[in-house]
């Protein structure tokens, strides 16, 4: 079956889908996205990523394309059109078509926005999440507002593609203090050998990850203590345990970093049951 797209309107075959060569989100990445976790043919916490999408739409002075009820039907068509029992939805939005000006266009500029969605091989990420994964630490060389979650993304590439080449899963921000900030495309947490959860405050400094935030209320329902506090790299080394969170990964083991293993090295009880119990505190819709 050949996948879906919707672009501006139109639901298109995949392989015809494109937009405008002056789209400021092709000539100046001045966009925003969201990526949406899809779970027994479910949006997964749909109500906070439109609020997460709201939130970075208006800090870039960017139109609402059309109503969050609107948007939310073609997100769900969007799945429905491409038969996605779990994976995942991606959705942008940019500032719209344009003659090329680093100012905004002129008022009435339409935004333009693309949706897609695909599968994921959620058997393929179990055994994934069984064994645990390596991540690497970069420095920290992106904007000051990464809060925003802006289609800008060319740091995270480069830290994604220099964990790839280490044979790692994801890269560690680390900021001038030496402190992990996140990583290329997820939320870095760390077990203390006290047993306590720690994980950056969701400041300018970081995204404040959309499982990030559900994750916080598993882990006050499991009765584990919680501190929102930056850590050094040299403390992820010696912590019991590690992991990261994302809508595709949701809670991911990390047993190494950098050339340190985690712990004894092998996936902990708490990040393992953590995510064994996310889902259901999560919104389904």
């Amino acid at each position: 079956m050949s996948r879906i797209a919707y672009v501006n309107g139109r639901y298109l075959p995949h392989q015809a889908a494109a937009v405008h060569v002056e789209d400021r989100g092709y000539q100046f990445s001045d966009g925003v996205y969201e990526v949406c976790e899809v779970r027994d043919g479910c949006v997964i916490d749909q109500r906070r990523h439109l609020a997460r999408l709201k939130r970075s739409l208006d800090e870039l002075r960017i139109d609402m394309p059309m109503a969050e009820a609107a948007l939310a039907t073609v997100m769900r068509e969007c799945v429905w059109r491409n038969r996605v029992r779990d994976g995942i939805i991606y959705l942008q939005i940019t500032r719209g078509v344009a003659r090329r000006d680093h100012a905004f266009p002129p008022p009435g500029t339409r935004p333009s926005v693309v949706i897609t969605a695909h599968g994921l091989d959620v058997v393929g990420n179990e055994r994934i999440a069984a064994d645990g994964v390596a991540v690497i630490t970069v420095a920290d060389n992106r904007w000051q507002r990464v809060d925003i979650k802006s289609i800008s993304l060319l740091p995270n590439v480069l830290a994604k593609q220099a964990a790839r080449e280490r044979g790692a899963k994801e890269a560690w921000f680390v900021d001038a203090e030496g402190n992990v900030t996140e990583g290329s495309s997820s939320n870095a947490w760390i077990v203390t050998k006290g047993g306590k959860v720690v994980t950056r405050p969701a400041d300018h400094g970081i995204l404040r990850g959309i499982t990030r935030t559900v994750l916080i209320e598993v882990i006050g329902a499991q009765g584990l203590q919680l501190e929102e506090r930056p850590f050094t790299v040299e403390e992820a080394y010696g912590a019991r345990e590690a992991f990261l969170t994302s809508a595709s990964q949701i809670v991911m083991p990390v047993v190494r970093i950098d050339e340190h293993p985690v712990g004894n090295g092998a996936p902990g009880s708490i990040a393992t049951a953590l995510r064994a119990e996310f889902h259901r505190h999560a919104e389904w819709t």
